[in-house]
């Protein structure tokens, strides 16, 4: 398959372009476009033959939702069963914006787009591009992030066409995105909402608009016996392809456990990579040392974090070790992204 890649404004979208995106999403087809937190790989959110292609391009686990993009709230009422009054209050919060929520799903959502569930997962992106091809592409599209089901999450095109160029129709490069993490996911078919994946928009913000807010255990320990109700809830994601240990304890500790371990592998002949910070790059006797960011910009490590990992790739490292994150607004985010690329490997010291 020959991919199609078009670069336009991400403000001010070429309107022939998004046109001719929203025609490949129309016929059936597949395109990756940009949106706030990553880039997603779209298709017709209400055909099952679009998310059958999506899974297929990805490799992805067919059992592994996904989430319907849509433009407005109107869209929502016919792909939903009811919104309870807690979620429009989110709604009016955070759409446009990185959050997505999960309702039960009418009959005119096909359960190939919700990995057999009855309910669906929806949200509306913020990003010009992405809400132009929602609404030039006939108002749903499923997607997920355009990446090969596993790896590093594409924040650039580049990623995309890394990973899928060759497999998708079409990938709109809009530049680098903003944000650099998947949305917040929140359950609301339950009686009290539940996070499903931390994302920009924390639990204390989502508090502060409907009360208390539960965080799913899940998010802490992974459960093959479990069925996933959110994307990427039951598998490893974001993994570079060498082995990933994340390392918890005060700066001092950490980088002589770190130091310890690169010089052992350098005694076999193996090289180590360190994910390090501005502060600590310097520390670090490694054969690679990348910064990730200042621990006072916490929202850039966010924005960061898939990059760096992508990186490692072309470093051709045995191991790489990861200080870990605790940072007060995305931290969480921050760390089950981590966690899911290491496989939960953490050392505490």
């Amino acid at each position: 398959m020959n991919t199609t890649v078009v670069t336009v404004d991400k403000e001010h979208p070429d309107a022939k372009v998004m046109e001719e995106a929203g025609r490949v999403l129309k016929e059936g087809g597949l395109v990756a476009f940009p949106t706030e937190t990553v880039y997603g790989l779209g298709g017709d959110g209400l055909n099952p033959d679009s998310s059958r292609k999506i899974y297929q391009a990805k490799g992805r686990p067919s059992d592994n939702p996904l989430i319907i993009h849509i433009a407005d709230m109107e869209s929502l009422d016919k792909i939903v069963k009811a919104i309870p009054l807690k979620a429009r209050k989110m709604a009016e919060a955070f759409w446009p914006g990185p959050l997505t929520m999960i309702f039960e799903k009418s009959s005119v959502v096909p359960y190939e787009t919700t990995g057999g569930l009855e309910s669906v997962a929806v949200r509306m992106p913020s990003h010009p591009v992405a809400a132009a091809l929602i609404r030039a592409g006939g108002g749903y599209v499923a997607a997920p992030s355009a990446n090969t089901s596993g790896r590093p999450s594409p924040t650039r095109a580049s990623h995309v066409r890394e990973d899928l160029e060759g497999k998708i129709d079409m990938i709109i490069d809009g530049g680098s995105v903003g944000i650099g993490l998947e949305s917040t996911i929140v359950d609301f078919t339950e009686d009290e909402p539940v996070i499903l994946r931390p994302g920009y928009i924390n639990q204390e913000m989502m508090e502060d608009v409907i009360g208390q807010v539960k965080v799913d255990r899940g998010l802490l320990i992974t459960d093959e016996n479990v069925r996933p109700k959110a994307p990427g809830m039951k598998y490893r994601h974001y993994a570079p392809q060498a082995s990933l240990t994340i390392v918890e304890g005060k700066a001092e500790d950490t980088i002589a456990y770190i130091n310890t371990q690169c010089a052992k592998l350098k005694a076999e002949g193996k090289g180590a990579g360190v994910i390090a910070t501005d502060e600590t790059r310097g520390s670090y006797q490694a054969a690679v040392v990348k910064s990730i960011g200042t621990r006072r910009d916490e929202e850039g490590i966010a924005r960061h974090l898939f990059g760096i990992l992508r990186e490692f790739d072309e470093e051709k490292v045995d191991a790489i070790f990861s200080e870990s994150f605790d940072t007060p607004k995305m931290g969480q985010a921050i760390m089950n992204r981590l966690l899911k690329a290491a496989g939960h490997h953490i050392i505490r010291l």
